[in-house]
């Protein structure tokens, strides 16, 4: 990974944006998991490099609601093999037939701290530390 500086969080998850130190630049929208994974596709194609895998972690895109990606602040040129991973992940995404269900907030809550958790080891973050300062 590059410099912390040079990285942006594109995230659902409202845990990253109170768990992730300031030093880090997080963009948090209100929206879907599918809906981050265009986002950042949006990105990617604009430029931006592919710092973490879309679809990192053993809990299925249909299973959990949360996504953090992380890619380059800047955009500078389009990568193509960077292009397809997350258009192959958005694909991917797709194949999942859609879990229509209201998740109890202990569930949700579990769903955030996986995909934080899954975050915080690929920018090498200590998540115990973050979470430690959760509502400061």
């Amino acid at each position: 990974m590059e410099s912390v500086s040079t990285y942006l969080i594109v995230t659902n998850n409202p845990l990253v944006v109170e768990c992730v130190p300031k030093a880090y630049a997080v963009e948090y929208h209100d929206i879907s998991y599918r809906e981050i994974l265009v986002r950042v596709r949006d990105m990617v194609y604009a430029g931006h490099r592919l710092y973490t895998h879309p679809l990192a972690g053993s809990v299925k895109p249909n299973e959990t609601p949360y996504k953090s990606v992380v890619v380059s602040k800047l955009p500078k040129k389009m990568e193509q093999d960077e292009a397809m991973i997350i258009s192959s992940s958005i694909e991917t995404f797709d194949k999942f037939t859609p879990i229509k269900r209201e998740l109890p907030e202990r569930v949700l809550r579990d769903f955030r701290l996986i995909d934080y958790t899954l975050l915080c080891g690929a920018v090498g973050l200590d998540a115990v530390a973050g979470l430690s300062n959760q509502n400061k």
